[in-house]
């Protein structure tokens, strides 16, 4: 397999140190196919680490990299040999080393041409040295020493070893541009890549300290959440990087679990023979014993080989979920709450779409769950549609839900940019007919009452949400018909302090807040106000028409609205004040302006005494 030549061509100010670059690439060549020395290969490596330029270095990496190839397609890294063979091996194992180190840190490099050919190189290599692993074995095998190398540096993101490098060494955030072409030409389509990229980036997460790596949690992150080709059934797994490994793997022996290996134990001396641990995830609660004691055609997951795991959906799930698990306890900025919850945020975002479809035990996530609703705002709102995620398809037993989501009805909730989003999930979370009418009082009583210190954007979001909800429970339509029995205002018996949605008495109280609105200064709210004093003929609102308004779309709509008569202007004495009542009379194309002034004198009257006034238009 080869590479694909370096995205820009350069011109090259130092021909003596090309000339030397090609001399030495020629000597390797011809010494690997002579069985002679191999020393030209350490210079070549010297000056891939001591050049100056990007130019320079590209052309060395590159060099080693057709070098390299030649050296691992000869054997000459595989396994056996006499004494002093394994001498070369190991010499020539501490060249390759040294140039992959290289590599990894290039993938910090200012320049951007050397981060990309980086790392297709180290992918590459990849496939080479795995290919060649095969050759050597009974079986296919992937290079899993090489690769543990390329998840740390994606991982970790260590400094540009180049000397000219201006890139910070506490710089330590995966860059976009090698994330990209990490997920466009690997991850998001080869299955093996997917599949141990997983398993060894959820081991170095159960092993880092957050304080002396802040940004590892961030990086995987970056990488997970955009993944969106996750495989969901057998047939899926079709495309391999490796391709020895796309072959069909014997079927597996019955309670054979010493077959489980990776193989790779002797590619390299200093190889460790970890405990995979991603296999606890196959293990069932006792009482799922008796039906994991059914054979399927690939046996129990656990007893499989790596070979025969790649080619199992359910061993994908199982590295899927230990990655996953492993962040959340990780997803922690030292020192800096904010960032921590722009973690959780992020992570929030895909969990209920990208994440918990795929885990083994989607309740394996409940506890980090319940600890970011207690966050609040919009960290606390994301984790309670995981919630109720978990309990509308997982049967998740959680009973202070409806509790935990009135808590979030509070006075700035109205006010706050993800309010669209809250109330297209609170739509959602009250849309079950098995409800309490007793509960769903209480949130339609509290919206309302919200609604009186809320904006006209706002207002046009609670209109329509509390319609919707009277309209789909009838039993809460003696809220906005109920009279009082004498002409003096009655208590309003509503408990607003109370926590507990089914102790707050709204059903014996009234939605008066929203029929105030009635005589709201903006025409789009008093026109839907009236909404509740027609008869619920009227088919439910869609809430996608009205979660995004702002001021903005508000006044645009005002403008760009079709006048039906063509007459303009004001009638003279625009304004008149009498007692207590303000009177604005206007006609045509004047009505906007005139609601602007109606708003701007009602601020005015309400800062001097808190007069009432009336908006009355004529078209």
């Amino acid at each position: 397999m080869t590479l694909p030549p370096p995205s820009k061509k350069r011109k090259v100010n130092g021909s003596s140190l090309s000339q030397s670059i090609a001399q030495l690439e020629r000597q390797i060549t011809d010494a690997v196919s002579s069985n002679s020395s191999l020393n030209p290969l350490a210079d070549l490596v010297d000056i891939a680490l001591n050049a100056k330029g990007p130019q320079d270095t590209s052309k060395a990496i590159y060099a080693l990299y057709r070098v390299f190839v030649v050296v691992i397609s000869s054997g000459k890294l595989g396994l056996g040999g006499d004494e002093s063979a394994k001498v070369v091996k190991a010499w020539l194992w501490e060249r390759l080393n040294a140039y992959v180190l290289l590599l990894t840190g290039l993938l910090k490099d200012e320049e951007k041409s050397l981060r990309t050919s980086s790392l297709q190189i180290l992918f590459s290599l990849q496939t080479h040295l795995s290919k060649s692993a095969s050759e050597s074995s009974s079986g296919p095998q992937f290079h899993l020493s090489h690769f543990r190398k390329i998840v740390s540096a994606l991982l970790y993101c260590p400094p540009s070893q180049r000397s000219d490098s201006n890139v910070s060494p506490r710089d330590t955030k995966l860059d976009p541009d090698v994330l990209h072409l990490f997920h466009e030409n690997w991850f998001s389509v080869h299955d093996d890549i997917r599949w141990f990229f997983l398993r060894e980036s959820g081991t170095i997460l159960s092993k880092i300290n957050p304080q002396s790596h802040p940004d590892v949690s961030s990086n995987l992150l970056s990488i997970l959440e955009q993944l969106v080709t996750f495989p969901t059934e057998q047939s899926e797994l079709n495309s391999w990087w490796v391709p020895e490994l796309g072959n069909k793997p014997p079927k597996p022996k019955a309670q054979d679990e010493s077959e489980y290996g990776d193989g790779e134990e002797e590619l390299k001396p200093d190889d460790d023979d970890e405990e995979d641990d991603w296999r606890k995830y196959f293990d069932e609660d006792a009482k799922d014993k008796d039906v994991k004691k059914s054979k399927g055609p690939m046996g129990r997951a656990h007893t499989l080989t790596l070979h025969q795991s790649l080619h199992n959906l359910p061993s994908h799930r199982a590295v899927f979920t230990r990655a996953w698990l492993n962040l959340l306890s990780k997803l922690v900025v030292p020192n800096n709450s904010d960032a921590t919850k722009a973690l959780a945020i992020r992570a929030l975002n895909v969990m209920h779409r990208g994440v918990l479809p795929h885990l083994t035990r989607p309740v394996l996530v409940m506890d980090w769950i319940g600890a970011c609703v207690d966050y609040g705002g919009t960290v606390g709102l994301l984790a309670l549609n995981a919630l109720y995620v978990l309990m509308k398809e997982y049967n998740l037993d959680y009973p202070s839900f409806y509790t935990r989501l009135y808590a979030f009805l509070d006075r700035d909730v109205l006010h706050l940019k993800h309010r669209a989003r809250f109330f297209r999930m609170t739509e959602l979370f009250l849309s079950s007919t098995h409800l309490p009418a007793t509960l769903l009082a209480s949130f339609v009583k509290r919206v309302a009452r919200l609604s009186l210190s809320a904006p006209p954007s706002a207002i046009v979001m609670v209109i329509p949400f509390t319609y919707n909800i009277l309209k789909r429970h009838p039993s809460l339509m003696i809220m906005i018909h109920r009279e009082s029995d004498s002409e003096i205002a009655a208590e309003d018996p509503f408990i607003p302090s109370e926590t507990n949605p089914l102790l707050t008495e709204a059903l014996s109280s009234s939605l008066w807040e929203l029929q105030s609105h009635r005589r709201h200064y903006h025409s789009s709210v008093s026109t839907l106000a009236k909404i509740f004093s027609e008869a619920f003929t009227k088919p439910k609102y869609t809430m996608e028409d009205f979660l995004d308004h702002t001021y903005g779309t508000l006044f645009d709509a005002e403008a760009n609205r079709k006048i039906k008569k063509g007459t303009s202007g004001c009638t003279r004495g625009g304004a008149t004040t009498e007692g207590k009542i303000t009177t604005v009379v206007c006609r045509g194309r004047c009505r906007l302006m005139m609601q602007i002034l109606s708003a701007l004198v009602g601020m005015w009257l309400l800062s001097c005494g808190g007069f009432e006034y009336l908006w009355i238009v004529r078209i």
